[in-house]
């Protein structure tokens, strides 16, 4: 079978589907990264002293860290199962199933009893749950984003897939919004039931999500290839034999989100635990940073399409290559203006250059045929490891309040191996969709009305 079948023009139920795919994405990307951020925010917390009580507070923050690490560390086998049923089966499938999977696991880690009622049992049913909330994530975000890419004119395909990383941005928001008023409790409430209710709250955006994500149409790119017979069988074994460089690029690129565990869940914990300060300023940071990042990641998104996606992206892993030292420097001296000030500009303006363009610029190197698996698999082999970096940085840190520099190096080294591969990797920007992933295929201006 051909990797590049003639382009159909789209039908009259897919002439609206650009915007409401890209809403959909958004809402359900928004769903279910606050269901997967609240548990960040909560390990860096509380988790310590509600499943790990017996250890050192340092050891019990370092246990809770992991924790959340392994949400990530399952990720690479939730891309190969999740990216066979989404090339094979079609995008739709995965998008229903990844939202359910999600709430339901998010729900019961908010029922969990902690250590000191079931003792060790505690935290063995927490990793449990964590592991499926990274099964559900690893599907998530590639069949949002394939959903959305082969649903976008030529012309704004970054524009149209930046809007599940602005979803997705907005959920991390939501999810540090959520724990203000929580982390702002007495400490007997917030270590009983303070933490459990936004995860509680999930439920309520669970049924809202299943509700949108029902009513949506499938690709017409998956529709073509499934009435054609062009959908392969085995995926995987197609991805490998043909695009396994670009896996591999997609996997080094994807390190780029170590930049956000590093924000969000180390600096919170270095900020709190090493250098004395208060929480609730240091959720106001990701919160003010998150709000801009909403906003302009559509932005960043338009510029992609306008000028490339290397050069976008480039300006964002470049940036935060930089940035990261005088932000955690900000932090080991307790200055707030500094620390809002560095801490907007790096995350919320900076750091979503890569954030909106990445969404396209992988999907776009893969064929239809096995584009969610390629993404699937690249990106969450990458994030597996960015996940598990906040743990990594306070093992290196110590107790040493100038430790910091190592964390900023060690990040900064990440942003560096980010930036080669995006570097070595082919424009896209201008490659028609029915030819993106086939080898040799020319690049011309990208063309197509808007949906």
């Amino acid at each position: 079978m051909s990797d590049h079948p003639a382009p159909q023009p789209p039908g009259p139920a897919h002439r609206g589907a650009p915007r409401k795919t890209a809403v959909a994405a958004w809402i359900g990307s928004a769903l279910e990264y606050y269901d997967f951020f609240i548990y960040g925010t909560a390990a860096a917390l509380v988790f310590g002293r509600v499943f790990f009580p017996e250890s050192h507070p340092a050891t019990g923050t370092l246990l809770a860290l992991a924790t959340f690490g392994v949400g990530y560390a399952a990720r690479p086998l939730g891309a190969v199962i999740l990216g066979h049923v989404g090339d094979r089966f079609g995008r739709k499938k995965v998008l229903v199933f990844t939202l359910l999977l999600m709430g339901a696991s998010t729900f019961l880690v908010g029922c969990l009893p902690g250590y000191e009622t079931i003792g060790i049992a505690a935290p063995i049913l927490l990793v449990t749950l964590r592991l499926l909330q990274g099964l559900s994530a690893a599907g998530e975000q590639a069949s949002a984003n394939s959903m959305s890419l082969e649903h976008a004119p030529a012309h704004r395909r970054a524009f149209f897939t930046s809007w599940t990383l602005s979803g997705t941005q907005a959920g991390q928001l939501i999810a540090t919004a959520a724990f203000l008023p929580v982390a702002a409790l007495p400490e007997e409430a917030l270590l009983s039931w303070g933490w459990r209710v936004p995860f509680w709250a999930s439920v309520i955006m669970v049924v809202v999500g299943y509700v949108i994500r029902r009513r949506l149409d499938e690709t017409p790119v998956f529709e073509d290839a499934a009435r054609s017979g062009d959908v392969v069988k085995l995926p995987l074994a197609v991805l490998l034999r043909d695009h396994w460089a670009d896996v591999l690029r997609v996997v080094c690129a994807a390190l780029i989100a170590s930049v956000s565990t590093i924000f969000t869940v180390y600096a919170l914990t270095y900020a709190v635990n090493t250098v004395g300060l208060e929480r609730t300023p240091m959720l106001w940071v990701g919160v003010a940073a998150n709000i801009l990042a909403v906003a302009l990641i559509p932005l960043w998104g338009i510029a992609a399409d306008r000028y490339g996606r290397k050069p976008v992206f480039l300006t964002g892993s470049i940036g935060c290559g930089i940035l990261i030292f005088p932000y955690l420097w900000a932090i080991s001296i307790g200055n707030w203006a500094l620390v809002f000030g560095l801490g907007i500009l790096l995350f919320g303006l900076v750091y979503q250059a890569a954030n909106a363009t990445w969404p396209s610029f992988y999907g776009e190197m893969f064929t239809a045929r096995v584009r969610l698996s390629g993404m699937a698999i690249g990106t969450q082999i990458g994030f597996a490891i960015s996940g598990f970096l906040p743990t990594i940085a306070v093992a290196i840190e110590g107790a040493d309040k100038g430790a910091w520099v190592r964390v900023a190096v060690f990040t900064a080294v990440m942003c560096l191996v980010n930036a080669i591969a995006v570097a070595t990797a082919r424009e896209t920007a201008k490659v028609p969709t029915e030819l993106l992933g086939v080898k040799g295929a020319p690049a011309r201006a990208a063309s197509g009305a808007a949906g």
